[in-house]
């Protein structure tokens, strides 16, 4: 399929694979639309996509390090093993996207949103900018060492064995998430509210890190039940 750079909306093209990197300056009459298109593999490397709309796009394994998504909306779709290392993401939007296995390092991330994503695996260290925010994001096995959350309301994460040492979580208020098997070390959790999360049974080691965070009496016992401890009547 022949494809018109020009065309500031881009409908079922096949991109795949494509070295896209010397990508044509945006439309004067609009920021970029792809609509159901094929850009597996392809290699947006630097590309300016300022203000560019992906819905339901297949982004699988593409490379996107150091490409310009500053108020980028991505919609549905997948972009499974991208990789968006120093990426520039200020006030992008994520919603419905696969991003299982993605690549972060280094990308800024001031006031990005990701919204109802698939993020298992991700590699989310070494972010730069703050305000950015996870709402019903599967990020199970997701490295987040050191990532900053910092006051956040944190709704619907499922963050089973992700990497969180060194995270700061402090007032933190945690509703319908999990933390079953995460990796704590060195997190801060100062007044955070961990009534809402599944914390699965943590070893002392990892229970340790949990001081001056708020907990339930039953998220009390099964912590000191995991340990041997029975709390008498």
């Amino acid at each position: 399929m022949s494809v018109n750079f020009s065309d500031p909306q881009i409908t079922g093209a096949d991109l795949s694979g494509r070295d896209l990197r010397a990508w044509p300056t945006v439309p004067a009459d609009g920021p970029r639309v792809f609509i159901r298109c094929d850009l597996a593999e392809a290699d947006l490397r630097g590309a300016d996509l300022v203000d560019a709309v992906f819905r339901d796009c297949r982004l699988d394994g593409a490379r996107l390090e150091r490409a310009v998504l500053d108020g980028a909306v991505f919609t549905g779709g997948g972009a499974a093993g991208a990789v968006f290392t120093d990426a520039e993401c200020t006030d992008t939007r994520f919603e419905r996207v696969d991003l299982a296995n993605t690549r972060w390092q280094g990308a800024l991330l001031t006031d990005t949103a990701f919204t109802g994503c698939r993020m298992i695996g991700a590699g989310l260290t070494s972010l730069r900018g703050i305000g950015y925010t996870f709402a019903h994001c599967n990020l199970m096995l997701a490295r987040c060492k050191g990532i900053t959350l910092r006051g956040q309301t944190l709704e619907g994460l499922r963050m089973d064995e992700a990497d969180l040492a060194g995270a700061d979580l402090r007032e933190t208020v945690w509703v319908e998430s999990r933390l079953r098997g995460a990796n704590l070390i060195n997190a801060r959790f100062g007044g955070a509210d961990l009534r809402g999360a599944d914390l699965g049974e943590p070893g002392l080691d990892q229970a340790g890190y949990l001081r001056g965070a708020a907990i339930s009496p039953a998220q009390a016992g099964t912590i000191l039940s995991s340990l041997g401890i029975t709390v008498a009547e």
